[in-house]
């Protein structure tokens, strides 16, 4: 297949959403971490995923995402909506609003809850892509949204012009494989335990949790990847293993990524929002074990790590609770 020109980048943040300590989004904050994002290699940030909270945030929360990065990236980097939604009408009131708030593109997770068939999935994708020009991501993570996007409706989907995409965090090497043979849509790691994996296969990017802590490995990694250089890219993976392990495997990633950033003085508070909460002591007792083993990994000093147990704590409840539209 004829390769595509890439709109989205290549090191994407699956960017949290710093909020105050009463649960409120800490604008400046916000800022201030996409800029960071950005200075250490990114070229591509994902507002309102799910790693930013998307079902906690309202629609003009989401939609001032949109503005906000777009300003802070200034042409440096791509600035992609994600989240979206389980009801197709309000995805794609949500995604018109996106394009006009100045987005690069959309990614399009499945839809969650409802467990529809694959023909359902397949609408749904086509209805959004149908509504806007932006490039569309889709995104496979069956353990999020209890059903998977089939090789059967990829290759339907892949079709559609606006569908340029996929975000993968399904882990089947072999499926990934037999897409990239069979269209020319572009894949992106959505797991940060298989970004290279992916890279080595074919795939063009990875869009990371991790990267919140620091964007410079996998900028690393990618660039060595692009040159043929498994070697560097191997070695820059083995060392940020650590790191991976503290984000990914005790909490869920945005709780991790929120205390360890607040523990380097990045962010002002680790809050999140209310289903989530906090690590308990023996989570954030984990999570600080495997930081131990971090060493040497660019842009990720805990040197003068000081993670607030107390601060992160709980959860939060928005002012407008009940609704996130």
């Amino acid at each position: 297949m004829s390769p595509r020109e890439n709109p989205f980048g290549q090191v994407l943040v699956a960017l949290v959403t710093p909020f105050t300590a009463d649960g409120e989004v800490d604008w400046p904050g916000v800022e201030q971490h996409i800029d960071d994002c950005i200075t250490a290699g990114a070229d591509g940030i994902v507002v309102t995923g799910t790693t930013g909270e998307t079902s906690t945030l309202t629609d003009p929360e989401k939609l001032r995402l949109v503005e906000v990065g777009k300003s802070v990236a200034a042409g440096r980097a791509k600035i992609i909506t994600g989240g979206g939604s389980n009801e197709t009408a309000h995805a794609i009131h949500l995604y018109k609003q996106s394009e006009r708030a100045g987005a690069d593109g959309v990614m399009i997770v499945t839809p969650y809850y409802n467990k529809p068939t694959q023909s359902g999935v397949l609408t749904h994708f086509r209805m959004i892509a149908d509504a806007t020009d932006l490039p569309v991501i889709l995104y496979d993570i069956p353990g999020r949204t209890g059903i998977p996007i089939t090789y059967d409706t990829i290759l339907r989907a892949s079709k559609h012009p606006n569908i340029l995409a996929v975000k993968d965090a399904k882990g089947d090497f072999a499926e990934v494989s037999r897409v990239l043979n069979n269209t020319d849509l572009m894949y992106f790691s959505g797991d940060d335990t298989n970004v290279l994996p992916h890279l080595s296969i074919g795939a063009t990017g990875l869009i990371g949790v991790t990267a919140n802590i620091t964007s410079t490995p996998y900028r690393t990694i990618v660039d060595a990847v692009n040159r043929g250089d498994l070697a560097t890219a191997t070695a820059e993976h083995k060392r940020v293993e650590p790191l991976v392990r503290a984000v990914m495997t005790h909490v869920p990633g945005t709780v991790a990524a929120k205390y360890i950033l607040h523990g380097l003085g990045r962010i002002g508070s680790p809050r999140v929002r209310l289903p989530l909460v906090g690590p308990e002591d023996s989570e954030a007792y984990a999570i600080e074990t495997s930081l131990e083993a971090v060493r040497d990994v660019p842009g990720a000093d805990f040197s003068n790590f000081r993670p607030d147990r107390n601060a992160a704590a709980g959860g939060a409840l928005p002012k407008v609770p009940g609704t996130t539209r």
